[in-house]
């Protein structure tokens, strides 16, 4: 170490090596702002500037070195060989060259620090040819250790500068990273001339080619003014390049805040992207950088079908990192980006659109509920499979299924519990049908079965009877619906029709005699069905207007009181005289208003009717009004009472209620709620037609009755049978027990009533009794008058009247 501070000490002109130190910091730190360039260098520019940054690299060694021997001072003449002289500039600019190459394209910090080291042999390389081009009249005798650790520091110190100038694109990263590789060049340099001792030979001459210490100068000034002219392209460039950081920087903080992923190309290099770019490709937006844009995109062609199309979208498949393709809408169009022309790239994921429009034409054609095939789907269906019947020469079936009492689920147990019955009813039947055949939901709980290829109309029946069996257990242990119960109606085509509407319409009037037959069985259609289903609808459309047309009206039959022979109420019964048809029966347009649910409207209009009535009677007569099961279990149905009484002024305790049993039955607690809402109005509650249904008893238990009516069914029969009249013996009984008053129904003759009257019957209601009529017919008895001494007449009149 002492021989290298003698060196330079003694030997040397400091200002000169000052300058030296000074033009190799310069020359370094361009080098170094050069290589990072040279990394964000497309494939085709890279080679350009690796070539740049390696002479500005050669060129700062090789005018450090000879400004520095321009600063040794040996004390003899000294010339310099110009074609080692040349030799050691080239050798500078090569090696080195190959050193940065090594450092620029390796990722790992190991090939930056290999390249450093190739850098360091590149300076040892120069300096050693430059100094076997310097002539003295003597010899240069070299001290072996010092030059080994001449390059060892070369190496050494190289192989950092590199490593820590290329870490990172920080300005305090290029500078350190600069100066170190001016260390290596300098602490290379005076320890090599610290190795060398130079012993004079007079006899030794110059040669005449060497060029002087003055030619030199120029050679160096040159190298120097070509290292300042790099330099400041390396500035510029860096300024540029900072320029456009910032403006990449601002530019990818508002792509990111988009929900779009976006691009710059430049031509077809991808120069930077947004997060969301790179997240719908699943990689890092700085893998991207420096890409192809034909590598993301299954259309390889992509710039000739997109960049000749700007402001214009197309539709074209991402590649994702897995292999996977997305569906995205492109757009472009020109910016200026960093001073040069770029397109920019938006990029918008269409997965979410194309699985929207995915499900739009799944809903068009089915049911969004259950996923079955809707009317529409069912309708072109049907006229394929009966072309081709008719075509081939053979049959198919139409099955319409309707489900059994479903209103009552919904309005009982909501219409999130329909839901999943029609779902069930979906799943269960689906499971059972091969797939030739269709199940569909045409509306509400009305589905419909394709069977072509029928080979016989009896395979349509045992079809219909394995759909209604499967419809009565559940497929699958999670689900939480238990039995459903279902009609079938079968048309044959083209034994019944050979065009779509009639099959359908055939089909449905069978599902009608199905539903009139008992519910939950199939039936075929036959031709008779057709007029007496024409005759039901033309009937249940006159029903619905007979509210308005004043066609309906309120008959009443007396109530008596069998110990004292009191009339103590009347019972309100609907009648119907149609304009044409005449008087309907009860019995049977009363079940059609309670099939389509009209029922509730008329029970509404004959219970106003009868409050209103009874209100006018000056005794407190009661006013029995029947009230079907679609009224019990309607949740607004105590409402409506209270209404009615309120709005008519009767007393509570004067309305009296029948509801028979089977009422009772369809969901016990539902009308045992209703029931005790309507007894806290202070209405009383009676049970009609005792002894015909089922679970009599713990009915009478469970709700709250006031009176107990037996049917006419075993009063007639008390004379005749034994076994009736033992029946009607343990009903009153049941009745004292319970200290409930009994009324017997259809008395008709003297005998029944002495019957009666010996069993300690409290009431009864009959023919013998008072005939059904208008309230006129009775209104001495509504007006006050004795009800014991007119009793004949009253059954006069009575009589007279329903004769007429």
């Amino acid at each position: 170490m002492y021989a290298v501070f003698t060196c330079i000490a003694y030997q040397h002109d400091l200002r000169l090596v000052g300058l030296a130190a000074v033009i190799c910091t310069l020359a370094s730190f361009t080098a170094i702002s050069l290589l990072h360039h040279v990394r964000r260098s497309s494939a085709r520019k890279r080679l350009a500037w690796l070539a740049v940054s390696a002479t500005t690299t050669g060129f700062g060694i090789w005018a450090t070195h000879f400004i520095a021997m321009l600063a040794f001072s040996p004390g003899i003449p000294t010339a310099y060989n110009i074609a080692l002289t040349a030799l050691s500039l080239v050798a500078a600019i090569l090696l080195t060259g190959a050193g940065l190459a090594v450092a620029v394209e390796s990722i790992a910090g190991a090939g930056a620090r290999l390249g450093g080291a190739m850098v360091g042999g590149g300076i040892a390389a120069m300096h050693y040819t430059g100094m076997a081009a310097f002539e003295i009249p003597g010899h240069i005798v070299w001290d072996p250790v010092l030059v080994a650790v001449s390059i060892a520091l070369g190496a050494l110190i190289g192989a950092a500068a590199l490593s820590i100038g290329l870490r990172g694109d920080s300005v305090k990263w290029k500078i350190l990273g600069a100066l170190l590789l001016t260390a290596a060049i300098c602490s290379h340099h005076f320890t090599a001339m610290g190795a060398a001792k130079i012993i004079f030979d007079p006899t030794i001459a110059l040669s005449e080619t060497a060029a002087p210490s003055g030619l030199l100068a120029i050679a160096v000034a040159f190298a120097s003014f070509v290292i300042v002219v790099l330099a400041l392209a390396g500035v510029s460039i860096e300024m540029r390049d900072r320029r456009r950081e910032l403006e990449t920087a601002r530019m990818r903080g508002v792509a990111n805040a988009t929900f779009e992923g976006l691009l710059i190309c430049e031509g077809n290099s991808i120069v930077t992207v947004n997060n969301n770019f790179a997240a719908l490709i699943g990689g890092s937006a700085d893998a991207v950088v420096g890409t192809e844009l034909e590598q993301y995109f299954a259309d390889t062609d992509i710039h000739l079908n997109f960049f000749e199309r700007p402001n214009q979208s197309i539709e074209a498949a991402l590649i994702h990192v897995d292999g996977s393709k997305i569906p995205v809408e492109l757009v472009q169009r020109s910016i200026d980006f960093g001073g040069t022309p770029h397109r920019a790239v938006a990029v918008r994921d269409l997965r979410a659109r194309k699985e929207a429009e995915k499900n739009i034409r799944f809903l068009a054609h089915h049911d969004a509920l259950t996923g079955l095939p809707n009317r529409g789907s069912f309708n072109k269906k049907l006229d394929q499979e009966i072309n081709a019947a008719l075509a081939a020469g053979s049959r198919l079936a139409v099955l319409c299924l309707d489900l059994d009492r479903f209103k009552e689920v919904n309005d009982l147990f909501g219409h999130a519990a329909g839901d999943r019955v029609l779902q069930a009813v979906a799943n269960r039947g689906s499971g059972v049908l091969d797939e030739s055949q269709m199940l569909a939901r045409l509306s509400g709980d009305e589905f419909a079965i394709i069977v072509p290829h029928l080979s016989h109309p009896t395979t349509a029946g045992r079809i219909a009877e394995t759909i209604l069996e499967a419809l009565q257990t559940a497929r699958e242990s999670k689900e939480t619906v238990g039995s459903i119960a279902g009609s079938i109606g079968i048309a044959i085509c083209p034994d019944d029709a050979t065009d779509r509407h009639a099959l359908l319409s055939h089909a449905d009037t069978a599902l009608y005699r199905a539903k009139n037959e008992g519910r939950a069985t199939h039936r075929y259609f036959e031709s008779s069905m057709g007029a007496a289903l024409r005759e039901r609808r033309l009937l249940e459309h006159d029903l619905r207007n007979a509210i308005f047309g004043s066609e309906l009206r309120l008959v009443f039959q007396p109530q008596k009181n069998i110990r004292t022979g009191d009339v103590v109420g009347f019972e309100a019964l609907l009648r119907w005289k149609h304009p044409t048809r005449g008087d309907v029966s009860p019995a049977e347009f009363i079940p059609i208003a309670e099939d389509t649910g009209v029922i509730l409207q008329i029970g509404e209009w004959v219970l106003r009717t009868a409050c209103r009535e009874a209100k006018t009677w000056i005794p407190p007569l009661t006013v029995a009004v029947n009230v079907s099961a679609v009224q019990i279990h309607n949740a607004n149905f105590a409402h409506v009472v209270h209404e009615i009484l309120f709005e008519t002024g009767l007393a509570p305790a004067r309305l009296e209620l029948e509801i028979t049993e089977t009422a009772l039955v369809r969901d016990l607690n539902r009308a045992l709620a209703t029931l005790r809402k309507i007894k806290m109005l202070g209405v009383r509650i009676a049970m009609d037609d005792f002894g015909t249904g089922y679970s009599s008893l713990s009915n009478l238990r469970a709700f709250p009755f006031d009176k107990i009516k037996i049917d006419r069914s075993f009063i007639k029969s008390v004379n005749g049978n034994g076994q009736a009249a033992e029946i009607v013996r343990l009903i009153l009984g049941l009745g004292r027990a319970l200290n409930l008053p009994v009324l017997a129904e259809g008395v008709e003759t003297s005998a029944e009533l002495d019957f009666l009257e010996s069993e300690r019957c409290d009431e009864a209601q009959g023919y013998l009794l008072g005939r059904p009529g208008e309230i006129e017919t009775y209104r001495q008895l509504t007006l006050g008058g004795d009800a014991t001494n007119e009793w004949p007449d009253v059954i006069h009149l009575a009589a007279k009247a329903s004769s007429m």
